[in-house]
């Protein structure tokens, strides 16, 4: 893992926690997958918030590592993905959140296991 995608894990952390998301969840990848080093997911209150976070969080990132995350799902902002490289960040409303449910997805059987479709 770089020192890069250190220092970017730490500034989506940190920008999260400013904008008082919930239930920050960080998911280590590194070894898991190669998409990203880290999962970040987090709730929002509203849409707005939700937004607002991500937009912020865009901002952030290309003004500390000079370039620009890809960003879907701004528009309704139910649940925001910000590809920042590195590490792949999930932004919801909560009821979104708990329908979709991507930390017992990428749990690895860390916890309990999964049922059959």
């Amino acid at each position: 893992m770089s020192a890069d995608a250190e220092a970017l894990h730490r500034l989506v952390l940190a920008s999260l926690d400013d904008d008082q998301a919930v239930e920050t969840v960080s998911i280590p990848l590194a070894g898991k997958s190669s998409i990203a080093d880290y999962m970040v997911v987090a709730s929002g209150r509203s849409t707005r918030q939700v937004a607002s976070m991500a937009q912020k969080l865009a901002e952030k990132i290309k003004a500390e590592f000079g370039r620009s995350p890809r960003v879907e799902g701004l528009p309704a902002a139910d649940w925001v993905l910000i590809d920042a490289g590195d590490v792949i960040v999930h932004l919801f409303r909560p009821e979104v959140r708990s329908f979709y449910n991507l930390e017992r997805m990428w749990a690895f059987g860390d916890g309990a296991p999964a049922g059959t479709a």
